[in-house]
C-alpha cells in the first residue's frame, strides 16, 4: 500500500493507494502526522483496508501534497555515496556528515521549486527519505532502528551551491533551507515493503538523465543512519530523514545548474516518481 495527501497546500486529506484503487483515509485520521504514525496508523489502515471500511476516493486533477504532514524535523545526510563524494571534491567519510533543512522547506513531489532570488547554482539531488515512525533517541543499536521507521519516500535535497559551500561559515545549511527545497513524495511505503538496501534511484532534467545509481552503493546504511543520528539528537514521529545523493549533480561541473523552465523528474523504484518545473521566484 502507498498513503499520500492530495489536495490545496495547507488543506490536504491523506488517502491510501491499494490494489490499483485508492480510498479516503479521513474516517481514521484527519492528516497523515506524526501522532498518526505513532498510534499505530500503518497497522490501522491495513486493517481498515481489509475490512473494507474506507470509501473509494478520485484524485483526478488533484494535487499530491508531501506524504506527511509537518515535519518537525529533516535532518540529512551528505556525501553518502562514494562517488558523490568524489565529484564534490571530497573523500568519502568515516563518519556522517549531517546538516538540517528547515521543515518550511517541504512541499509536493510535483509543486513547482522556486530558484532564490540572486542564485546562480540552484542544483538537484534524488534522495531515499526515511520517516519516523516511533521517536528514535539514543538507541542501543543500527538493528534497534527498524522499529523506529514507518516508511520511506522520494526527496529533492535541492540546493544553492554557493550559498552551501563558499558562504555556508562551516556549515551548509545556508544552502539548503531556501523555500520549496524539499519536494517529498508522493508516496509513503511502508518499511516493511521496502528493502532500502536495494533501490534503483535517478533523476532526469528535461528528459536528460543527471543521476543513476543503487541504495546499495550507500556509504551508511538506513538502520546506521538513524542508529548514528539518534545519538546526538531525538528524531520525532513523522520526522524525514534524507540519506544523501548518488553522483550526476551540476556540482559535477559536467551539468548546467538549474534555470527558469527547466524540469526536474526523479524516481526510486517502488516509491513513485516526482516532477517539479523550475520558477524564478517572483518579485514581490
Amino acid at each position: 500500500m502507498k498513503l499520500l495527501r492530495h489536495g490545496p497546500p495547507g488543506q490536504e486529506v491523506p488517502a491510501v493507494l491499494h490494489d490499483e484503487r485508492t480510498y479516503d483515509l479521513t474516517p481514521l485520521t484527519a492528516d497523515l502526522d506524526g501522532a498518526f504514525l505513532a498510534d499505530d496508523g500503518l497497522a490501522r489502515v491495513r486493517t481498515a483496508l481489509a475490512d473494507g471500511a474506507l470509501p473509494p476516493v478520485s484524485l483526478a486533477g488533484r494535487r499530491l501534497g508531501p506524504p506527511v504532514a509537518r515535519p518537525s524535523a529533516v535532518v540529512c545526510v551528505g556525501q553518502n555515496y562514494a562517488a558523490h563524494a568524489a565529484e564534490s571534491g571530497a573523500v568519502p567519510p568515516v563518519e556522517p556528515i549531517l546538516f538540517l533543512k528547515t521543515p518550511n522547506t517541504v512541499v509536493g513531489p510535483d509543486d513547482d521549486v522556486l530558484v532564490p532570488p540572486g542564485s546562480t547554482r540552484t542544483d538537484w539531488e534524488v534522495e531515499l527519505a526515511v520517516v519516523l515512525g516511533r521517536r528514535a533517541w539514543a538507541l542501543p543499536s543500527p538493528e534497534a532502528a527498524a522499529a523506529c521507521i514507518a516508511g520511506y519516500t522520494i526527496s529533492n535535497d535541492v540546493s544553492e551551491r554557493e550559498w552551501q559551500l563558499e558562504r555556508s561559515g562551516g556549515q551548509w545549511s545556508k544552502g539548503k533551507c531556501a523555500p520549496t527545497f524539499n519536494p517529498l513524495g508522493p508516496y509513503l511505503v511502508p518499511a516493511d515493503e521496502v528493502d532500502p538496501g536495494a533501490l534503483r534511484l535517478g533523476s532526469t532534467v528535461n528528459g536528460d538523465v543527471r543521476q543513476d545509481s543503487t541504495t546499495a552503493d550507500l556509504i551508511f546504511d538506513v538502520p546506521f543512519l538513524i542508529w548514528h543520528i539518534s545519538q546526538f539528537l531525538a528524531l520525532e514521529p513523522g520526522d524525514v530523514v534524507n540519506t544523501g545523493t548518488p553522483e550526476g549533480v551540476a556540482l559535477s561541473g559536467r551539468f548546467p545548474y538549474l534555470r527558469d523552465g527547466d524540469v526536474m523528474s526523479l524516481s526510486i523504484e517502488g516509491l513513485g516518481r516526482q516532477t517539479q518545473r523550475v520558477r524564478a521566484t517572483p518579485s514581490s
